[in-house]
């Protein structure tokens, strides 16, 4: 599936969000154990940051619409699926909404859903100037 632009997403939740993550960033950026990761880790050490208590397992969902990371191609169908709808929720609901309905699902799922969204906002984060 080709990736959409992060401008045909909900804007208003996208720049909230944006903006939580940059100043996670920030703060992580800090953290002299933080000197070593790369770019995207650090998105997903911030994105993982901003993840709510977990709560109990829920069903799959059944949207599509996000990039997977390679290690997830081969994963089943159902998981396949579940992750795309967790970043499509980020993206159109925010992170913490996506955040609360991964935490419902195996660890599996929960660091795919991690590693698709520092993919996908890591070239946005970097355009901004908040990652080089």
């Amino acid at each position: 599936m080709p990736e959409q632009p992060l401008q045909q997403f909900n804007l208003e939740v996208l720049e909230a969000d944006m903006k939580r993550l940059s100043q996670e960033i920030q703060r992580r950026r800090e953290m002299p154990e933080n000197h070593i990761l790369g770019g995207q880790e650090l998105v997903k050490k911030s994105i993982q940051a901003m993840v709510p208590a977990p709560t109990p397992p829920a069903p799959p969902a059944q949207q599509s619409g996000g990039t997977l990371p390679d290690y997830a191609a081969e994963a089943p169908a159902e998981s396949r699926l579940e992750i795309e709808y967790l970043v499509d929720m980020a993206l159109h609901h925010g992170i913490d909404k996506a955040n609360a309905q991964a935490m419902k699902s195996s660890p599996f799922i929960i660091d795919a859903f991690h590693d698709a969204m520092a993919a996908k906002l890591y070239p946005e984060l970097q355009k901004r100037g908040i990652l080089k």
